[in-house]
């Protein structure tokens, strides 16, 4: 048992060193994509932070989510954070699973370049939206007596740039129009429907989010509005975005030419081992050839051989 436990693990500790060479080759390829995206996420954060200041609290505006949901309350707020929670680290540990199991269909690099790009395109149309219209918050601590729901003029710009975070992200205002929440989960949900392999945790993955979706507004987090435009922006943006980028390398079949190593003539080991077998890789010049007399007969075609013999 012990000696199966040993082997056992002298792989995944192989295997997981292999990936790690692997992702760290495509990581020197694209660092510059990665880096863009996390500084935008910081950006994101620094304009939900800003449009606070702009905040005015008021009467909650008419809702027709708030009229059918009922409000779970202050002290039940936290299960909608719980299931983005749940959903979130769910997505991040998916995409580093090549560097634990065998089986595999994604890259870890490539994955969190195209989910980046979704999440700038959508934060940055969101970002246009909430400072158009600052709407009166719904959230209790965005409301009229809370302390929280003005934020007074800043003492320094090094105040803004630090977003008082985390709990400046946690309790902000003003950011409504349309939720970041349902932003990540929804790119995090498609990603997974179109790279994932198990069928049942996609239907899981939407059902999911489409619970998140109700909790946001009977936490009264949201406007019903800002979770439907969501559902249609953030599907559409996804939707163009993915075919602009080219499709990501599929490991499940064992395609992995692009990280096989080159040779001086900058063709894959490969290639090179196919032409020596007679053949050049390409599905046309796989014919029959047959040897005779120093000569190659191909297709009944006579091709001439020029080799140095030696004592023949």
């Amino acid at each position: 048992m012990s000696l199966y436990i040993g082997r056992e693990a002298s792989k995944l500790w192989k295997r997981f060193c292999a990936e790690v060479t692997t992702e760290i080759n495509l990581l020197a390829e694209n660092w510059k994509y990665i880096l863009g995206g996390l500084v935008f996420q910081y950006i994101h954060g620094l304009a939900a932070r800003g449009v606070h200041y702009f905040h005015r609290p008021g009467p909650t505006l008419q809702d027709v989510g708030f009229f059918l949901l009922p409000e779970l309350g202050q002290d039940k707020a936290y299960i909608s954070e719980t299931v983005f929670t749940f959903i979130f680290l769910s997505f991040v540990l998916w995409t580093f699973h090549p560097f634990i199991f065998k089986s595999k269909k994604i890259y870890t690099v490539l994955i969190w370049c195209r989910v980046l790009a979704f999440l700038v395109a959508c934060q940055f149309l969101r970002i246009i939206t909430f400072y158009s219209t600052q709407l009166p918050g719904p959230n209790y601590h965005c409301r009229e007596g809370s302390k929280l729901a003005r934020l007074p003029r800043p003492d320094s710009a090094l105040e803004v740039l630090l977003i008082n975070f985390p709990r400046g992200v946690l309790y902000g205002c003003g950011d409504l129009i349309f939720s970041s929440h349902m932003i990540f989960s929804l790119v995090f949900v498609r990603t997974y429907h179109k790279y994932g392999t198990r069928s049942f945790v996609k239907q899981f993955a939407w059902l999911t989010v489409i619970i998140q979706s109700l909790l946001i507004v009977a936490s009264r987090k949201h406007y019903t509005v800002d979770v439907v435009v969501a559902w249609y922006t953030v599907n559409l943006v996804v939707f163009f975005i993915d075919k602009k980028l080219p499709e990501l390398p599929d490991r499940s079949n064992g395609a992995a030419a692009l990280f096989l190593p080159l040779t001086k003539d900058n063709k894959t080991k490969e290639e090179n081992h196919k032409q020596l077998n007679g053949n050049s890789g390409d599905a046309a010049d796989w014919r029959p050839r047959t040897q005779i007399n120093g000569k190659i007969m191909e297709e009944g075609n006579v091709v001439h051989v020029e080799a140095a013999i030696n004592g023949v």
